[in-house]
């Protein structure tokens, strides 16, 4: 009796580890089937999408969408037709009154008054003066920086830095996200006048070190 007892524990034992490694399994393949949330949904590249992002980053250059045209000059005003003339141009000159005439008379004979005529030319203006003209220019509506580099590694960045500052010359690095990418500037500036931002372009040009200005809008 006992005997049979016994086997009877053995065997219920070993079907109940049958029936609950059956359910693991079939878990286990229901979890893996489950579309997880927030993963399943992003879409897959493809090899074809991989191969056209790496064409268009061969040649990709950070440093191009900073560079800026040259601003144009300013041109002066067209003169007031008041009769002011621009600076620098003298009015013309005056012509002189005709000399009067000088006859000898004869003897017996009264020489008549001779009247010389006033010219009737009316004389110009003189030019305005330089205190009377409004010497202030408008303003300018952008700010200037001096960009040094370019760089997808903080350490470069901070390398780049540290060499503008032993020129006597401070810097600053900063972050922007291009085509997916983390890119640290550094910059000198900013600077209101574009005279300022090109002195210190040419100072680090003559330095060796390759300088781009950029004109940001206030």
């Amino acid at each position: 009796m006992t005997f049979f007892q016994r086997g009877g524990f053995a065997l219920g034992l070993i079907v109940g580890l049958l029936v609950g490694l059956a359910l693991a399994i079939g878990v286990a393949l229901y979890v893996t089937k489950v579309p997880v949330p927030f993963v399943n949904k992003v879409p897959q590249r493809t090899a074809e999408q991989d191969a056209a992002e790496t064409e268009r980053n061969k040649n990709w250059d950070p440093n191009a969408p900073l560079a800026t045209k040259p601003v144009a000059p300013i041109k002066p005003p067209p003169p007031a037709a008041s009769g002011v003339l621009p600076p620098g141009i003298a009015p013309a000159p005056m012509p002189a009154p005709p000399a009067a005439a000088t006859t000898t008379p004869k003897p017996g004979v009264t020489a008549a008054p001779v009247v010389t005529a006033k010219p009737t030319t009316t004389p110009l203006p003189p030019a305005a003066t330089p205190a009377s003209r409004s010497t202030k220019p408008g303003a300018d509506p952008f700010t200037y920086f001096v960009q040094v580099g370019a760089y997808g590694k903080a350490e470069d960045a901070e390398q780049q830095r540290a060499r503008i500052g032993l020129m006597g010359m401070a810097a600053k690095v900063s972050e922007r996200e291009q085509s997916g990418r983390t890119m640290y500037r550094v910059r000198l500036g900013p600077y209101d006048r574009k005279e300022d931002a090109d002195a210190i372009q040419e100072r680090l040009s003559g330095s060796g070190v390759e300088a781009a200005l950029v004109r940001v809008e206030r």
